[in-house]
């Protein structure tokens, strides 16, 4: 069995993530896509990130859709910070030794893959999967013991940092982010006034 884990804060998901999370379930066959909202990421402090609960309802809407993707509480439920290294050794105790695990990331991340916590066992936990995002190449040095994957994906240059601008500036969102979650935004009256 292989299953997809697209980690990520996902503030708010958008079109962006979903077109990578599929075209990486079609080319390497996995079975699911496991979406994972951060809970604590330690890269980002207090309220620079909307609450977990939110993004956690978000992810849900955007995928519901989709049979081949699915959401885990297992980081927002965690106490403390947020690591990789710890969410995927519990996936793979979770889903037993005949799985593999696929991470799926961008590959702008990858450059700052050597910093992340216990990053060089974490890289034998599973494969890593970079996304290339516009005007982005992986250097060929990350590519290293056939563990690294390199995907290209549709060039969408969606951030989730700019979709906050726009949301703020009265900007429309409409067609970037899954209509269920554009209302959920409008309805919490999510990044208004830098309101999380």
């Amino acid at each position: 069995m292989r299953i997809g884990v697209m980690g990520g804060t996902f503030d708010p998901i958008h079109l962006g993530h979903l077109v990578t999370a599929e075209a990486v379930r079609h080319r390497f066959g996995l079975q699911q896509v496991v979406f994972v909202p951060t809970g604590r990421p330690p890269h980002k402090r207090g309220n620079d990130v909307s609450s977990a609960e939110h993004r956690y309802v978000m992810t849900f809407l955007a995928v519901l859709s989709n049979p081949e993707f699915g959401v885990s509480r297992i980081e927002i439920d965690r106490l403390g910070y947020s690591y990789t290294f710890d969410t995927m050794l519990a996936l793979g105790e979770m889903y037993g030794p005949d799985c593999e695990l696929y991470f799926i990331t961008g590959a702008d991340v990858m450059r700052d893959i050597h910093t992340w916590h216990r990053a060089p066992e974490l890289l034998t936990l599973c494969h890593f999967v970079a996304a290339s995002r516009p005007d982005y190449t992986l250097c060929e040095r990350f590519r290293q013991g056939g563990h690294i994957h390199l995907v290209e994906v549709p060039a969408m240059a969606i951030s989730s940092t700019d979709l906050r601008r726009r949301v703020r500036a009265g900007e429309p969102i409409r067609y970037l982010v899954p209509e269920a979650v554009e209302n959920y935004i409008y309805e919490h009256r999510l990044y208004l006034n830098g309101a999380r």
